[in-house]
């Protein structure tokens, strides 16, 4: 019931973050198309998409008053300025490290597309 109302009250940034997010898993999940600096870039953008999503639920929690109506006076301009804010800092944590995900995502495609490579090739030298 809760991710229903998650899910219903995604603004049009989050949606474009899923988006992206969607897009990042697709390529990943085809690793024949993928290289180190590919893996390596869209660990760090997933990275950064998933510390976005979290500080930008940890600002919204921060920000909403308990037993206020937020709809009233909430001012558009400063919403879209914050989630730009939220938006940077979350790629600049990635970018220097971030809490390790982008690593660990790394290191499993890489693991996945170095499989992925040696299967085509062992394929590649039967059809020969």
């Amino acid at each position: 019931m809760a991710t229903s109302l998650v899910l219903g009250s995604l603004s049009p940034q989050q949606s474009v973050l899923q988006a992206r997010q969607d897009q990042l898993v697709q390529q990943m999940k085809s690793p024949e198309q993928l290289n180190d600096a590919k893996i390596d870039k869209g660990s760090k953008e997933f990275e950064a998409i998933l510390l976005g999503s979290w500080l930008q639920q940890a600002e919204q929690s921060f920000t909403t008053l308990p037993g206020t109506d937020d709809d009233d006076d909430k001012d558009v301009a400063s919403g879209q300025v914050m989630s730009f804010g939220v938006q940077a800092l979350s790629t600049s944590l990635a970018a220097s490290g971030g809490i390790g995900i982008s690593k660990m995502i790394a290191k499993a495609m890489h693991v996945a597309a170095d499989k992925a490579s040696s299967l085509a090739t062992a394929q590649s030298g039967q059809t020969k």
